[in-house]
Formats: structure tokens, sequence, C-alpha cells
């Protein structure tokens, strides 16, 4: 293992990570700080909202693409490929990337939930399990019409289809499913309170600006 090499690609992951998309987006393209609109959060589903499909479909799949690019770092860590250590520092960069939406260093440590940068981690980890918790996100979001609750659904649902659906699992990829559920729980904090106390606003639609 070369540890500089090892830090050099943290880094990278966090920096991937930090790319605001829905921000620069938003102030590229519309003039907005899409942070001052909708649900105040620096993220795709916000995007959608506020901006519509036209800006928020670009936004997702640049979100779900930073979590993917960050796993591919791993290459230049100096761990060996197909090894265990190596699967392994590929969560870590995963972590890495999730901090950096939710903690960017581009729009001053104020982003997203993380939702999409971890689908793309899941897509590259695990891809069917994945599949299957974008499905129940979809499926939960149109029956409740909340997007919080389809994000906290599939993640609880995401270590359940890895550890018990899809056979065999090593234990890092096992640990992270479960890492998910409560990386996307933490970061719906102040969504679980509004949704308790009945203040949680149902998800429509926004025309782009």
């Amino acid at each position: 293992m070369d540890i500089i090499h090892s830090v050099y690609c943290l880094a990278g992951a966090y920096i991937l990570g930090s790319i605001p998309t829905s921000l620069w987006v938003g102030k590229a393209f519309y003039g907005i700080d899409i942070r001052e609109h909708g649900s105040g959060n620096a993220g795709a589903s916000n995007t959608f909202r506020v901006l519509g499909a036209k800006a928020g479909v670009p936004v997702f799949l640049v979100d779900v693409a930073k979590g993917w690019f960050a796993l591919t770092l791993a290459s230049y860590s100096g761990f060996k490929p197909s090894t265990e250590y190596f699967a392994l520092f590929q969560l870590v960069l995963g972590l890495f990337a999730f901090l950096g939406h939710v903690f960017p260093v581009f729009a001053n440590f104020k982003g997203g939930k993380g939702v999409a940068t971890l689908t793309g981690v899941g897509m590259a980890i695990h891809p069917f399990a994945t599949i299957f918790a974008v499905g129940i996100f979809l499926i939960t979001f149109l029956l409740s019409g909340y997007v919080s609750v389809g994000s906290l659904v599939a993640a609880i649902a995401f270590p359940i289809l890895v550890n018990f659906s899809f056979g065999h699992t090593t234990l890092s990829i096992a640990a992270f499913s479960f890492s998910v559920a409560i990386m996307i729980i933490l970061s719906h904090r102040k969504n679980i309170k509004r949704l308790r106390e009945g203040e949680e606003h149902r998800f429509t639609f926004g025309k782009s600006k």
C-alpha cells in the first residue's frame, strides 16, 4: 500500500463528492441559488422541485456519477485489485464522496442529502441490490408523495437486499450496506422531524425558470 497515493485518492473522492452540481446549474443557467428555494436542499430532488426535469435529470446523473467515479480512484491507491483490502478501500472512497456531497468544500459545506451519490456508489458495488432499492424508492415515493419517505424506505431496504436477497456477499459489502442505511437516516434527520410533526411538504415538480 502506498500511503501517500491512498491519501490523494481519499482527497480526490471528497473533492468529487464536493462538486455542487445543483448549485452550479442553478446559478449558471437560472441565476438562482437552489438552496434559497424549495426545501433549501442542494440536491437533485430539490432541483426537480424548483427547476423541473430539464435541470433535475442532469443534476441527478452527475451526482450519481460522482459516487461511481470516486470508486475508480482505488486503482491508484496501491492496493491490489480483486483483494478484500481493495474492495474495502473502495467503500471508504464511497464514504468520502458522500461526505463531500453533504459537506461540499466548494459550497461552504452546505450540500445535499447524498442519496444520488450513494446510489452511484451502490451501482458500482452491488448493482442488482441498488436497482431494486431504486425501484422501492420510486414505488414508495409515488404512493406517499414524499421524496424523504422514499429515500428512507429504500435505504432501510438496501442492507436487507444485499444480505438476504442476492446470495453470498463479503463482510465489507455487508457492513457498507448497513452504513448506507445509517448515513441516509442521519442526513434526513430534519425530514424525519418534519414527518413526525406533519410539516413535511409533498413533492411537486417545478417548472424550469
